[in-house]
C-alpha cells in the first residue's frame, strides 16, 4: 500500500474557505494524524507527488476554452459556490485555489500508477468527481479520475482496451465523471448515493452509471451498509465475469456521515471505516488494483474518517 500525499494540496484564502462547509484543510489534518499514529513506517508507505499537473496534461480531457475560462473569477466562483472569491484578484485564486487543486489531481494521477504497482494506494486528495471536461461545479475544478485513467492508459500501465472499475460512495453522484466518460464504456461505473439531492436532475449523468443504488435519509447506517453490501459484489462479478477489470478507481467520500452538512445521510463513524474496507476488500479479492480519493466530506470530523479509514487499511495491505 501507498499513501500520496503533498502539504501543498490545501486550500485557503485568507480564511474565506470557511464560508462553504467543505473542509478544505483536511488533507493535512489526516496526515497529521497518520504521522502520530505510523510514525516511521509512514515513511515507507508515502508517495509525494513532485509537481502540480500540467497544463498539457490537462488538456488530454479538458477543452483549451475551459482552462482558460479558470482564469476569471467569476468562473471559479460559481465552481465553488462561493460568490465572495469573484472578488478575489486571479492570481490569487490561482494559487491559494486552483493550484493545490492541481497538485490533487497530480496525486490522483500518482495514486493509480502505486495501485497499479503496488496493489492499493491512497490519495489524501482528489476525487472531484462533479468537474466535466468543460465545467467545474460541487467544488470540483479538475476531472482528476477521467485525467487519471488517461495517463494509466498511455503509459501503457494498463491496456488499451482494459476494463476500469469506477466505485463511487460519495453522498452526491458522481456526475462529472459520468458526463466526461459518457462515451467511453470501458470504464464501468457504481455509484451509491443520495437520490433526493444535488446534482438529482441531471438525468443523462444517471443514464451513465451501470450500477445504481439509491439511498436516502430515511435509511439508517446499517440499511446503508446492507444496501452496499448486496449490490457491489453483484456489479463486480458482473463486470469481471468475461474479462478481468485491470485498474479500480474508489471515490470515498465522508459527506455519507451522519454529521455532515450537505450529505443528507445517516451513516455512523464506524460504518465509514467499515464501508472503505469493505470496498477496497471487495476488489483485493478479484486482484484488481485500487487507487482510493477523498472526495467529498462537509464536516468538521472528516478528517478523522479518513484518517480512520487510510489507518485501517495501512493494517491490511501496509506490510
Amino acid at each position: 500500500m501507498k499513501i500520496v500525499y503533498s502539504p501543498q494540496y490545501d486550500i485557503g484564502f485568507f480564511g474565506l474557505e470557511r464560508l462553504h462547509p467543505f473542509d478544505s484543510r483536511k488533507y493535512s489534518r489526516a496526515w497529521r494524524c497518520l504521522k502520530r499514529e505510523l510514525g516511521s513506517r509512514l515513511r515507507d508507505l508515502h508517495v509525494k507527488p513532485e509537481q502540480p499537473v500540467s497544463r498539457d496534461e490537462l488538456l488530454r480531457v479538458h477543452s483549451a476554452k475551459y482552462l482558460e475560462q479558470l482564469r476569471q473569477p467569476n468562473c471559479v466562483a460559481a465552481a465553488l459556490e462561493l460568490p465572495i472569491v469573484a472578488k478575489l484578484p486571479n492570481f490569487v485564486i490561482n494559487r491559494c485555489i486552483l493550484r493545490p487543486m492541481r497538485w490533487g489531481t497530480k496525486g490522483s494521477i500518482l495514486a493509480v500508477r502505486e495501485a497499479i504497482k503496488n496493489g492499493v494506494a491512497v490519495n489524501l486528495s482528489g476525487g472531484y468527481h462533479h468537474a466535466k471536461a468543460d465545467q467545474g461545479e460541487g467544488f470540483c475544478i479538475y476531472a482528476d479520475i477521467a485525467l487519471a485513467v488517461d495517463a494509466a492508459r498511455r503509459e501503457g500501465l494498463i491496456s488499451q482496451d482494459a476494463r476500469v472499475a469506477y466505485i463511487d460512495t460519495d453522498a452526491h453522484q458522481g456526475n462529472g465523471v459520468c458526463h466526461t466518460l459518457i462515451d467511453d464504456r470501458r470504464v464501468f461505473i457504481f455509484d451509491i448515493y443520495n437520490h433526493t439531492c444535488y446534482p438529482c436532475y441531471d438525468y443523462v449523468a444517471q443514464d451513465r452509471v451501470d450500477c445504481h443504488v439509491r439511498v436516502n435519509s430515511s435509511h439508517t447506517s446499517g440499511e446503508y451498509m446492507t444496501a452496499l453490501r448486496e449490490g457491489l459484489p453483484g456489479f463486480l462479478d458482473s463486470v469481471t465475469r468475461t474479462q478481468p477489470v485491470e485498474l479500480a478507481i474508489y471515490n470515498a467520500g465522508t459527506d455519507v456521515y451522519e454529521g455532515d452538512a450537505l450529505g443528507g445521510l445517516n451513516v455512523k463513524a464506524e460504518h465509514i471505516l467499515e464501508r472503505d474496507l469493505f470496498v477496497v476488500d471487495q476488489l483485493r479479492q478479484r486482484d484488481i488494483p485500487v487507487a482510493m480519493l477523498l472526495s467529498g466530506g462537509y464536516s468538521g470530523e472528516s478528517y478523522k474518517h479518513v484518517f480512520a479509514s487510510v489507518r485501517g487499511m495501512s493494517e491490511w495491505y501496509g506490510s
